[in-house]
Order: C-alpha cells, then structure tokens, then sequence
C-alpha cells in the first residue's frame, strides 16, 4: 500500500502525487494531518474553508468505497503510525513552497528515512515549479515580463483523470474535527462551496462568460467580472494544469481579437501567481523582511489609532472603507481594491505592511503566502517588481475611476447609501458641515492625502539615502 498526504492538493482528480501510485501496483490510502504547527498559524474563516474542502475531498473517496483518513499531531508521527497500522510501502505527497512548509517536511523526511518508510514528492501545484524557468544568472527571475515571456511560450501539460476507485484502497477515517476542536470560534463571514462540484462549477462559468470581458471589467469591482478562483488556489480544489486547460478551451471559442486579448489577460494572471511562488521558495524570508532590502531604512511610523481605523474600515475614504468592510464580511477583496487599501496604509497612513498582511492573512480566505507577501511588498515599494515608490494610489482617483457611479462603495458603507456619487468621491473636500449633513454616521478622513503622499516621498527618499 502507498499513502498519499494530501496537503494543499484537496482534489482527487488532476493530482500528480496521487495519479503516480493510480496504476494498479499499489492501493492508495489518502490521508490528511491536522498539524498543530501550521494550524498555530490559521485564523477562524481559512481553517473554516479548510474543513469545507476537506468535507467534499472525502465525498469524493467515499463515493469511490474509499475514504480519508484524518490524523492530528506531528505529521511524521502520524505518517509513521498509519505506515505500520496499513503496511504500507511509501509515502507520498505534492510539495510546497514556504518556509513554513519546507520546515515540516524536512522534519518529515528525516522520521520517514529514520524509520525506514520509502518518501517521495512530486511537483504538482504550480505549471513549472521553482528553478524550471530561471534567467541567464540568478536562481529565478525578480522582473515579471522576462517570466511571462518564458512561461507564456512554454508548452504546459494536460490535466490528470481522477484516481480511479479500484487505485484506493477500502478504508474508513474518523469523522472531520470541528472549528472548535481545532480551537476556533465560527468566522463571522461565509464559507463558499469548496466541493469538487463546488470548484468546477466556479471554473466552468467563469470561462464561459465572465473571462471575455475579464480586461475591460477586472478592475471594476462593481462589475465582479474576476474569477473567484482564488480559494481554489489556495487548497488546491482545481489543479493549475485544469484551469489553464479551461482558459485555453476559451481561448478557441472566443470570437474576435477582444475576447482572446480578455482570455490572455486572464493567463497573464495564473503567471503572476507562479511567479510570487518562485520568488517564495528561493526567498522565504520575504514573509517577514523586505525583498529590496528597504526594511533597514524606512522608518514606518507606528499609530495604534490610524491602523485600527483601516483595519474597522473608518477612514473617511470611501474606496478604502469599502474595501475593508468587503474583507470583514466575506472573507475576501476584489483585487484592484486590495491595492488601494494596501497602498493607503503603507503611502497615505505610513504604517509597515507587515500590519497589513498580517490582518489580511487573519482575514482572508484565500491567503496565499506567495500571493500576498508579493503583493503587499509590491504596494510599499519594497518587493520584486514592485510599484515604484514615487507612484502613489490616491485613493479618491481611485474610487472616481474604478466605481464612479459608487455601487461598490454604498454595498459595502451604508452609511452613504443615500449620498450620490460626486459627493462620495469628493468625502475629503467637503466640509464639515456638509459631511454631517449628508451621512452623519459616516467618518471624515483621518489624513489629508496630499500631505501624505509628500511625508510618503520623504520616507522612501531617506530610505534609498537620495
């Protein structure tokens, strides 16, 4: 018997590590461990969407006369244990890429090799896994456009079938833990459909609509023409090989050069998200230290009242406010807003974005380690391919381009409900007065944007000694 440890790879069908031993020789027993250590490190709405998946992992193995079998503890212990308990030959997982991850796993290996239990790891979530696209010199790209190129061109390979029934082997796992067995209280925003069914249906309908008008609409949060995928990403509900399948399926059906420029801008982003993931694993440090080195110098100010004002979403600008909310009651934030509520907080507040990734890891449900620690440094100006630091969101732009007519903003501030959208874009001009008379229940702006953005400047020029 073979056991294959599903981590970040909560599907049975296009699964690497799980279709190697799908062959007949072995009978597979799919196990998961709940790891103390990594779970030191969840929050209520991602160890929530964690048990939603687990729950439509093992509908799928018992519709097959199998099951998953559930361990809690030290996943080499564990491993160990269920290698004895079933006789099995090896073990086997998909690998992945932080540091908290390579962690576990050495640890793992070494009690595998300890005991004598053969191991093996497969690449599995990403397209081409780190070190398969690399410059001339470096160990991986730090500039985007010179890693699009590369994976762009690169011929990707088809999606795995589901493991079949007769591959696994006939067991039966005790029941999932709850959120409280666990040591989580219920989130307070709602959990999506993370079965097989579940993430089909949300890959399947988004190619065969929204992503034609994905270029023109993504930055509209209004519009809500992005995929949703995220989460999917993030436990692994879809493999990367389907989805890129899927988008190339839309790619033949589009008619006419906008839809198929829509459906490339759609694959530009699975790009961006393989490229975060190649800067993690070669630099893990980026978690808690600037990628450019910046940490050293910038001397981020430290205000208790102005975080907690962005963390609640009451900072007298719309957009941001909005944003936060949006974070607060679903778990999730329409990108072009995550970028707007990250560059308020490290340009307009000043504040490190460290605070912000960390509220947002808290937070979100489809935090990605990768994904987010490259895309908060890529806001403050201190990652790879990051904005530069002269360029600065203003927020009340950003609200009066990208929701100007501010149906984003009244769903998620109700307290403006009632005001129309020039004077919801203009909340930092008017008076006070004006303000009180509009929607008194609504905050003015804690900042005054234009004398941030010049403290911003200042900071970062110190930084870089200029």
């Amino acid at each position: 018997m073979h056991l294959h440890w599903h981590r970040r790879d909560l599907r049975g069908e296009d699964n690497r590590g799980l279709a190697s031993h799908a062959n007949g020789e072995h009978e597979v027993v799919p196990v998961f461990v709940f790891d103390p250590v990594v779970l030191a490190h969840g929050s209520p709405i991602r160890v929530a969407s964690l048990l939603e998946a687990l729950a439509g992992l093992r509908a799928f193995y018992r519709d097959r006369g199998s099951d998953l079998v559930v361990g809690r503890g030290d996943p080499g212990d564990v491993l160990l244990d269920l290698a004895e308990e079933y006789g099995v030959e090896s073990v086997g997982w998909n690998d992945d890429y932080s540091g908290l991850a390579g962690e576990r796993d050495r640890a793992t290996i070494a009690a595998l090799e300890d005991a004598g239990v053969g191991w093996e790891a497969h690449e599995d979530r990403l397209l081409f896994e780190p070190g398969s696209i690399t410059p001339n010199s470096g160990r991986h790209y730090s500039v985007f456009s010179y890693f699009w190129k590369k994976w762009r061109d690169r011929e990707k390979d088809p999606p795995l079938d589901p493991v079949p029934a007769g591959a696994l082997a006939e067991v039966s796992g005790d029941p999932l833990p709850t959120l409280t067995d666990l040591g989580f209280e219920a989130p307070t925003a709602a959990v999506p459909d993370l079965s097989p069914e579940g993430a089909r249906a949300r890959l399947e309908g988004f190619c065969s609509e929204d992503i034609y008008r994905y270029a023109l609409e993504r930055d509209y949060p209004a519009a809500d023409a992005t995929s949703h995928l995220s989460v999917d990403f993030k436990w692994g509900t879809l493999g990367s090989r389907r989805v890129y399948r899927e988008t190339e399926r839309a790619l033949e059906r589009a008619e006419g050069d906008e839809e198929r420029e829509s459906v490339t801008a759609f694959q530009r982003q699975l790009a961006w998200r393989e490229f975060y993931a190649h800067v993690l694993a070669f630099n893990p440090e980026v978690v808690t230290e600037d990628f450019s080195g910046f940490e050293r110098a910038i001397d981020w100010r430290e205000d208790p009242d102005e975080l907690a004002a962005w963390q609640a979403g009451e900072t007298g600008y719309p957009i941001v406010d909005a944003g936060m909310r949006q974070l607060a009651t679903e778990g999730w934030v329409h990108n072009r807003v995550r970028m707007i509520v990250a560059s308020f907080l490290t340009k307009d507040l000043l504040i490190d974005w460290r605070e912000g990734y960390d509220w947002y890891r808290e937070h979100l449900l489809d935090h990605d380690t990768a994904n987010d620690t490259g895309g908060w440094q890529w806001a403050a100006s201190t990652g790879t391919d990051a904005q530069p630091y002269f360029r600065i969101f203003n927020p009340t732009t950003q609200g009066e381009r990208y929701d100007p007519d501010a149906e984003y903003i009244r769903r998620y501030v109700p307290e403006l409900e009632d005001v129309d959208a020039e004077a919801i874009h203009g909340w930092p001009t008017l008076s006070d007065e004006e303000r009180e008379r509009l929607a008194p229940a609504y905050p003015a702006p804690i900042v005054d944007h234009a004398a941030r953005r010049e403290a911003a400047l200042e900071l970062y020029e110190r930084a870089r000694g200029e």
